[in-house]
């Protein structure tokens, strides 16, 4: 695949934590190939997406992150393109400081 890599930090904010939505993007950046990592942020209506891959396939991630689980409920998802670091193996989840 010669797609040219990039990043994304993708906010996702909503009714977004204690309803799977970390599982959700880590088990859909995984099936799309990317790499980076999801966490919950302390304000409790938000999360980040760290993404690296190619533009197409993290704009796919995002189409899937505005829609998000069943129990979840988006109200808006933003996104910065980033250079790529290179420096993610594989798609984690992050455990924040704050749990709900």
């Amino acid at each position: 695949m010669n797609a040219q890599r990039a990043a994304a930090e993708i906010i996702v904010e909503g009714d977004v934590q204690g309803v799977g939505f970390r599982n959700f993007a880590q088990r859909r950046a995984s099936l799309l190939g990317l790499s980076g990592y999801v966490m919950n942020l302390r304000d409790r209506r938000r999360l980040r997406v760290h993404a690296e891959g190619a533009r197409g396939v993290i704009e796919d991630l995002v189409k899937l992150l505005e829609k998000g689980p069943p129990l979840a409920h988006v109200d808006r998802v933003s996104v910065r393109w980033l250079a790529p670091t290179g420096r993610f193996p594989a798609f984690d989840i992050r455990y924040a400081e704050f749990e709900p």
